[in-house]
């Protein structure tokens, strides 16, 4: 069940492309990239599922439609 409408999927993919860009300019390093990396890694897995597991926990849901999968 998909639980994350386009806007949030856009919104995490855009912040996880912008923290490669970032990586790969050289603005971030260290452990600071290390954990921006874990971060973009799960904002991009759960944009391509379209499901996000705190957001049962969190009562909520961003889909306007709910469908199933």
């Amino acid at each position: 069940m998909k639980n994350m409408g386009y806007l949030d999927r856009g919104i995490r993919s855009a912040i996880a492309i912008g923290i490669g860009i970032a990586f790969f300019m050289g603005w971030i390093n260290g452990l600071t990239a290390i954990i921006l990396g874990i971060v973009a890694i799960v904002f991009l897995a759960v944009s391509v599922i379209g499901f996000c597991p705190l957001y049962p926990i969190l009562k909520m849901n961003t889909c306007r439609k709910n469908t199933e999968s």
